[in-house]
C-alpha cells in the first residue's frame, strides 16, 4: 500500500492520521509520502487541490488513484487497509470510538474558529462574542470528554483523537487551562501522551 499525504507539521488532524499510521505500523517504511503545502483558510494552496477540491489538510490520494480526505476518511482508511484495530466493529465499542472523534473534532473545529478571527481576521474585524462563543463548545467538549475518559488499555480512533485534540490545546492555546477542574482527563493524557506514536507525531518532533 502506497499513499501520497498532503500535510502541515502543525495540524492536529494531520497529527491524528500520522498517530493512526504509526499504530499500525505505517510510513516508516516509506508507505507514506508527505508532501508540502501551506493550507489557508483564505489564501488556499492550490497543490491541495490536486487531492482535495476544498484545499484542505489532510487530503489524500491512494497508490490506485483514490483521493481520501478528511482525516475521518484517511484514518479508516489506513485501518482497513491494515486489518482493522483502531476502527472497533459494529456494535457498542464501535459507536462510542466514532463518538469520541467527533467530539473532539468538534473542540478542535471551535478552537481553529478562535484561532482564525484572532491570528488571521484583521483586527479591526474581529468579533469579540464569536470568539466567546467558540470558546463555550470548547469548555462544554472538553466538560464532556472528562465525562468519557478512554480506559487506559484504550488505543482506537476515539483515543486517538482525544489526544491530538488536547495535544493541540496545549500546543496553541496553553492559556486556557483545560486540566483544571478535569483531572481524569488530565491523568488520562499524562499517560496517553508517551505513547510512541504521539511522541513521534508532536509539532516539532
Amino acid at each position: 500500500m502506497k499513499l501520497s499525504l498532503y500535510w502541515s507539521p502543525a495540524s492536529p488532524f494531520v497529527r491524528k492520521v500520522m498517530v493512526a499510521a504509526h499504530e499500525l505500523g505505517l510510513g516508516l517504511d516509506g508507505t507514506i509520502e508527505t508532501l508540502e503545502s501551506a493550507a489557508n483558510p483564505v489564501e488556499r494552496d492550490a497543490r491541495i487541490k490536486a487531492f482535495n477540491p476544498l484545499a484542505k489538510v489532510p487530503a489524500a490520494q491512494a497508490g490506485d488513484g483514490t483521493a481520501l480526505y478528511d482525516s475521518r476518511v484517511i484514518c479508516e482508511y489506513l485501518d482497513a487497509e491494515t486489518g482493522g484495530r483502531l476502527f472497533p466493529p459494529a456494535g457498542p465499542a464501535r459507536w462510542t470510538a466514532l463518538r469520541r472523534q467527533a467530539l473532539a473534532d468538534g473542540v478542535l473545529d471551535a478552537a481553529l474558529l478562535v484561532r482564525y478571527e484572532t491570528v488571521i481576521r484583521p483586527e479591526e474585524h474581529r468579533w469579540p462574542l464569536w470568539i466567546e462563543k467558540q470558546h463555550e463548545k470548547v469548555s462544554d467538549g472538553l466538560d464532556a470528554m472528562e465525562a468519557d475518559v478512554p480506559e487506559a488499555e484504550c488505543h482506537d480512533i476515539g483515543a486517538i483523537s482525544y489526544g491530538c485534540a488536547l495535544g493541540w490545546l496545549d500546543f496553541r492555546f496553553g492559556e486556557i487551562g483545560w486540566r483544571d477542574g478535569r483531572s481524569a482527563l488530565a491523568e488520562w493524557y499524562a499517560g496517553y501522551e508517551t505513547r510512541p506514536a504521539m511522541v513521534a507525531t508532536r509539532p516539532g518532533a
